[in-house]
């Protein structure tokens, strides 16, 4: 196993397209454990946690977050959505917290990444570089399965962006206990009372993170009724229905953490909690 320390994007990009099975790393959360458990063996190793350029942030209307932000950098500033700070909270230890980044989550690419959901309500677009140039892949067309994505082995995921949403919106998970545990179903629910859109993400419960379409025009609906320009709170019934919609939209399978009922139940309950919660922010 060699491993190569990066500090500018271009040589992380000479390395990819020069060597053959390069793995990333950047805070090595998921991989150290993959590498621990002998479950990979990689030849060759780049780190790109030295890489300045990829930590930047920008907020203005149009968010850009570099694929080296860290989740206890998501807490500690205005990264421009609620929903991805609850969910960058719900993640690790703060150790891990310290280390792991966007771009990890999105290059693992784990049905279960915290993150995810959140970036499916925001229709948000992953931002590729290889030495052929840049391209933005829409997220709902980033993930193709279980670990799985459209990234091709030359190329470094380099950010994420989205339009700012505002702040009606949310994160939710369900685990076996409120920290280092893995999600049983994750939800995410944005609110873009803006451009009168409503995105709702699911993660844990199918091969890919899941957009709840039905729900997401049941919601709207709704917003369509009581004005988008003012918080008006669902009626239970409603509440009820939204989570309905958003569990059925799920494809879960019974596995160590959770039974597909549960994770139905569950989704459907945190569906209409976030509903409720989100639809009295202004």
């Amino acid at each position: 196993m060699s491993v190569h320390i990066s500090r500018h994007v271009d040589d992380v990009l000479d390395n990819l397209s020069t060597r053959k099975d390069v793995t990333i790393l950047a805070g090595g959360t998921d991989l150290l454990v993959e590498i621990n458990f002998g479950r990979i063996r990689p030849s060759n190793i780049v780190a790109i946690d030295r890489v300045d350029e990829l930590k930047d942030h920008s907020r203005n209307g149009h968010i850009r977050m570099g694929a080296l932000v860290t989740y206890t950098r998501m807490l500690e500033t205005d990264v421009g959505s609620p929903a991805l700070q609850e969910a960058a909270r719900t993640i690790g230890s703060p150790q891990i917290r310290n280390a792991a980044t966007i771009g990890g989550n999105l290059g693992t690419c784990s049905p279960a990444g915290d993150t995810l959901p959140v970036l499916a309500a925001l229709e948000a677009t992953v931002v590729l570089r290889s030495k052929g140039g840049e391209r933005r892949v829409a997220f709902g067309d980033f993930m193709t399965g279980p670990k799985k994505s459209v990234r091709r082995p030359d190329e470094l995921i380099v950010a994420a962006e989205w339009e700012d949403a505002g702040e009606a919106q949310t994160y939710m998970f369900a685990a076996t206990r409120n920290a280092m545990a893995i999600s049983i179903s994750g939800l995410a629910l944005v609110v873009d009372r803006a451009r009168r859109r409503v995105g709702v993400g699911l993660g844990s419960c199918g091969p890919t993170i899941i957009r709840a379409t039905d729900a997401e025009r049941f919601a709207a609906g709704l917003f369509d009724e009581t004005g988008w320009d003012r918080p008006a709170r669902p009626s239970d019934a409603a509440a009820r229905e939204f989570g309905r919609l958003a569990a059925g939209a799920a494809k879960p399978i019974d596995d160590v953490r959770g039974t597909v009922a549960y994770r139905r139940h569950v989704l459907a309950v945190m569906g209409a909690r976030a509903l409720a919660r989100v639809a009295v922010v202004p």
